[in-house]
């Protein structure tokens, strides 16, 4: 099969588009012929190695998985003897081992029917940055109804969904992202949007909640955004030094927090099969619509790569196998 390889840690340059062989299931595995897969900033880590903690869980010297890519969505093309939930031809999304090939190994908890209003380049667009806007806002975050919720970020891969999560749970929802993307954030059902290049959100009103997608504002400016008795849910870090890689912001929050009126909380979301049925259901519903800023054949992967990490995308960015 086609798959985009890495075998050491480092730039984009480095993957090679190459045929290997099929992956092996075991008796709980489901094989998956990946027609689309998800791109997200957490493959630029897990390609680089960077921050060094990355490799604690993939890999000290090079990468447990060459095959780079998480989120996939398919056709099931083959079960274990012990997979019970789902038969060849089922068409699933959620994550796997190396989604950037023709084929991918993942397990029955890690997947949920694709529903059946969304394409394949739809669905692969949905686990990661879905299940973590999902999981800042409901679990992290604490959102309620009513409340005054500020997305840092909007526009991105996580913002979009956390814009239209935040509005499905009956927030007030106030988007920031740059003068470019202040469309689309309104489009998403946004209350009102912050242009960060002209206006310092928080200089104005103060939120009962902040999810900050973004990553490079201080903690002191996010704090002052935040009522006395408000929520910060920082997600993901800025690029920054091998040791760190910009999570010293996300540490210093959560030293803080047990000091302060403010909760001030972090997270590192996994997708679970839970957490996917509820945003595939959110998804069936048109409650939350993906959005897809650029599509790129398997080939292209490190060209894609580049172009998220550049940080111009409206959304998400999705490879098609």
């Amino acid at each position: 099969m086609k798959a985009i390889v890495q075998d050491r840690y480092g730039t984009a340059d480095l993957s090679q588009f190459m045929d290997i062989d099929k992956p092996k299931i075991g008796d709980r595995d489901i094989l998956v012929r990946v027609a689309a897969a998800g791109l997200d900033p957490g493959i630029w880590h897990l390609m680089t190695g960077r921050p060094y903690p990355v490799r604690m869980g993939f890999g000290l010297r090079r990468p447990k998985t060459p095959v780079l890519g998480a989120d996939t969505a398919g056709h099931v093309e083959a079960v274990g003897r012990n997979v019970t939930r789902f038969a060849p031809g089922d068409e699933v999304f959620g994550v796997c081992k190396g989604s950037f090939a023709e084929y991918a190994r993942t397990t029955s908890d890690k997947l949920v029917s694709k529903p059946p209003n969304l394409t394949f380049e739809q669905a692969a667009a949905v686990p990661t940055s879905a299940v973590t806007a999902l999981r800042g806002l409901r679990d992290t975050g604490n959102i309620q109804s009513g409340q005054r919720v500020l997305i840092i970020g909007a526009a991105g891969g996580v913002g979009t969904f956390a814009v239209q999560i935040a509005k499905a749970y009956g927030a007030e929802v106030t988007g920031v992202c740059s003068t470019a993307k202040t469309d689309l954030v309104r489009a998403l059902g946004a209350d009102d949007v912050i242009d960060y290049l002209h206006q310092d959100f928080a200089d104005g009103s103060r939120y009962d909640l902040v999810l900050d997608t973004a990553g490079h504002r201080s903690l002191s400016h996010l704090r002052r955004a935040i009522t006395p008795r408000g929520r910060l849910v920082i997600v993901g870090s800025e690029v920054g030094g091998r040791l760190l890689g910009g999570t010293d912001r996300q540490l210093r929050a959560m030293l803080l927090s047990p000091f302060v009126g403010q909760k001030l909380g972090t997270l590192v979301a996994m997708a679970n099969q839970e957490d996917l049925e509820t945003v595939a259901d959110l998804l069936a519903t048109d409650a939350i619509t993906p959005v897809i800023d650029r599509t790129y054949t398997l080939g292209r992967v490190p060209e894609a790569i580049r172009y998220l990490h550049d940080g111009h995308a409206r959304g998400k960015v999705v490879i098609t196998v």
